[in-house]
């Protein structure tokens, strides 16, 4: 499968696909990924739903495949205990924190600078420290308003690919094959959540949109912390 070949009307995709081909179509992105970049393709597992899937999908056409994990200070209790179970399991999955201090409520005053530091820093870490020439994500278009715009195959940073192999599931769609699979999920979802981020930024809501409960009461509200939005790789400044 060449690059060129998914870049489809992604919005068909979402309603046109039943649940096995969405499979299907996913498996087959990962193994075409594979086979062309190798051990330069790793995982972004964030512990959440959607990277359970997407982790479960890459050990389906490789073993071999790694991830990183980022994590902070603010992390909940639940995901820290979940990441070094999963990191046991899968000690391919390394793990990246910048410890450098920050201010008091940074993530209150500047929730953007905050994310930038915490999370994107070790991100461009973790790139260049493993290699990594296409970091596959569990993104998906359907999450919310600032994931509409994304494709399953792209190069937003020179140099880097991109690959989103679940882009065009539903949120029931993940639920569905987590069960299937009987996949170890966050104990966090047991009790509410539904997007996962760090304890002073993620609430519970009743909200349709899954990202509502993200940054609530700040400009990033129901946004993004910047991996995906942020340049990875070439000259940058935080």
């Amino acid at each position: 499968m060449a690059v060129a070949e998914v870049q489809e009307d992604i919005k068909s995709l979402v309603d046109g696909l039943n649940f096995a081909k969405k499979i299907e179509r996913s498996l087959d992105l990962m193994a075409w990924a594979y086979r062309e970049f190798g051990d330069g393709l790793v995982v972004a597992n964030s512990l959440g739903k959607d990277s359970c899937v997407v982790w479960h999908l890459a050990k389906r056409v490789s073993p071999d495949i790694r991830g990183f994990i980022i994590t902070t200070r603010f992390k909940p209790a639940q995901t820290k205990q979940f990441m070094r179970e999963e990191v046991a399991r899968y000690p391919e999955l390394r793990v990246f924190q910048n410890d450098e201090p920050i201010p008091d409520g940074l993530h209150e005053t500047d929730p953007d600078r905050c994310c930038d530091l915490l999370k994107v820093q070790p991100t461009r870490w973790a790139i260049e420290e493993m290699g990594v020439t296409c970091w596959v994500t569990g993104l998906r278009c359907t999450e919310g308003r600032t994931r509409t715009d994304f494709q399953e195959v792209e190069e937003r940073d020179k140099g880097l690919i991109k690959l989103n192999p679940i882009l065009i599931w539903y949120e029931r769609e993940v639920w569905q094959y987590l069960a299937l699979h009987r996949v170890a999920v966050n104990p966090l979802y047991l009790e509410g959540y539904r997007s996962l981020g760090c304890a002073p930024c993620t609430h519970i809501t009743s909200s349709p949109d899954e990202r509502a409960g993200r940054w609530i009461g700040t400009s990033k509200c129901g946004g993004e912390c910047g991996i995906h939005t942020r340049p990875l790789k070439g000259s940058y400044q935080i």
